[in-house]
């Protein structure tokens, strides 16, 4: 999985429109090879896009959580210090 896509269910506040948006745009890029589509291929890219999008908000809004919501900033800290624990900084 591209490691720029973040887990966006279950969150206190809900995903936002451009969280989804990124997420797709970076399936969309990592499926197609391309950090940017040809001329020729954009209206794909961007098609695509918007349909996977679409398809994550379908998707996170039709999910049932049994657990309470995640803190977004207590997971951004937790990530932070496994990241500090990896690389060492």
């Amino acid at each position: 999985m591209c490691r720029s896509i973040r887990p966006l269910h279950n969150f206190a506040p809900p995903a936002t429109a451009d969280e989804v948006q990124a997420a797709a745009l970076q399936y969309v890029r990592k499926i197609s090879g391309s950090a940017r589509p040809a001329r020729a291929n954009e209206a794909a890219f961007a098609q695509a896009v918007e349909q996977v999008a679409a398809a994550s908000r379908q998707l996170l809004d039709s999910l049932v959580a049994t657990t309470p919501p995640k803190d977004r900033e207590v997971e951004a800290a937790k990530a932070r210090a496994r990241s500090a624990a990896r690389y060492g900084t």
